[in-house]
């Protein structure tokens, strides 16, 4: 019940997020993310390359990571404890709060830039989790 719930918890800080397409393949994305560097740099509502990416990851990071808490669950809980979990009404709900809360957070263009990276090459959940430790805020002055 504790490694489910600490990925839990770890999800909901990490509000990860990745790359929208998450196909492999060549590193396509920008480096400069700054709004107004170069064209199409924000679009009819406003919105900036980096938050558009950050949207589309936390998106596709959510489901990603309530499958992984998921599978963790059924691999080392009881039945009993499966049953206290009502995984199947819980897990559509832990879903949606973390993507809102990853779409709410403030993330540096570094940070997006891990999730995204985390995301496309990582296909198992322990090192998709430990990819996503990358994205933690440095130090203030070196991000």
């Amino acid at each position: 019940m504790r490694s489910v719930t600490f990925l839990f918890l770890g999800v909901l800080t990490l509000a990860a997020c990745g790359n929208k397409s998450g196909s492999g393949g060549g590193d396509t994305l920008p480096d400069d993310l700054r709004t107004g560097s170069g064209a199409g740099s924000g679009s009819a509502d406003g919105a900036s390359e980096l938050e558009r990416r950050k949207g589309a990851a936390c998106e596709e990071l959510g489901p990603r990571l309530t499958e992984c808490a998921v599978a963790d669950a059924r691999a080392t809980m009881t039945p009993e404890e499966l049953a206290k979990l009502d995984i199947e009404n819980t897990a559509p709900v832990h879903t949606r709060e973390f993507v809102k809360s990853c779409k709410g957070q403030t993330l540096s263009s570094r940070q997006v830039r891990v999730y995204e990276v985390c995301l496309r090459e990582e296909t198992e959940c322990g090192a998709l989790t430990a990819c996503l430790e990358n994205a933690s805020p440095k130090a203030p002055g070196t991000d």
